[in-house]
């Protein structure tokens, strides 16, 4: 099975319209609809329904989604470990929550980079769930949550506390509603922000990463709950203002990592270029 029909089939899933996904392939048309009838005719069954005006995903292709993402990333990870064979470098696959990558990782990336010349990082984001089942089955080398798994064949550190801070585009704040939008820290922030602010009316919004809550409020204005570090030069120039008054949340980072994983080592390495902070 050819990666480019599974690239294919992923590009026409998310359009779900053949000329539409050709011209992002940069290929013709016909050449999409052959590519897919060969996927079909190698897994022997459809993948899209075709009986109606529009295209249709059948129960088969939805299932093909997972898999085809799940493929598509392998094969570039065997691509880039059996490349950098002969060069005496060894691939770290990181892979992490979305807010995560936003909250804390880019700037660890940047040292890993900088201080580790036999590593050549591959990353991927996933949710908690497939975080875990990635690490367990060897896909990744290192996943980073905020609630991690305490399971015997898995290492847990700290490698941060994130400080959350209620932030506003107005200096003159005076309701935690004012166009408040929620963000999704996990139960354990939820539960303490319901307890505080039981009697506030409801939140207008509610938004999964802290990174498009912030481009949010920066672009109609409004309050949020967002990662101190994330915030700092929007405080500095007076962009965003703190709301000295409200509670203040944490989430704490952790690191996750198999205990008898060949690269321990370099794990070990690059989580030390992590340091327990408060960010």
């Amino acid at each position: 099975m050819k990666i480019e029909l599974l690239k294919t089939f992923l590009e026409v899933s998310r359009t779900l319209h053949f000329r539409v996904a050709s011209e992002a392939l940069f290929i013709t048309q016909s050449a999409v609809s052959a590519r897919i009838k060969l996927l079909e005719d190698d897994l022997g069954v459809l993948l899209f329904d075709r009986s109606q005006k529009h295209l249709k995903l059948t129960p088969e292709g939805h299932r093909l989604i997972k898999h085809a993402n799940e493929l598509i990333f392998m094969w570039q990870k065997t691509k880039q470990d059996v490349g950098i064979a002969q060069s005496n470098t060894m691939q770290l696959v990181v892979g992490s929550m979305m807010s995560i990558w936003d909250i804390a990782l880019q700037d660890w990336l940047q040292k890993l980079h900088k201080n580790m010349d036999d590593c050549s990082l591959l990353t991927k984001t996933y949710s908690p769930i497939e975080l875990r089942k990635s690490l367990l089955n060897r896909i990744i080398d290192i996943a980073f949550l905020f609630e991690p798994s305490f399971v015997e064949d898995l290492v847990t550190e700290k490698v941060a506390t994130v400080p959350l801070h209620l932030v506003t585009t107005n200096p003159q704040y005076e309701s935690e509603t004012e166009n408040f939008v929620i963000v999704d820290y996990g139960e354990a922030v939820n539960v303490k922000y319901m307890r505080d602010f039981q009697h506030a009316p409801a939140a207008k919004h509610h938004m999964s990463q802290p990174i498009i809550a912030l481009n949010f409020i920066l672009d109609v204005g409004g309050s949020a709950y967002l990662p101190k570090q994330m915030t700092f030069e929007y405080v500095r120039k007076k962009k965003l203002f703190i709301v000295e008054d409200a509670p203040i949340y944490s989430r704490e980072i952790y690191a996750n990592y198999l205990a008898k994983s060949q690269k321990v080592d370099m794990i070990k390495q690059a989580i030390e270029l992590f340091p327990f902070v408060k960010l």
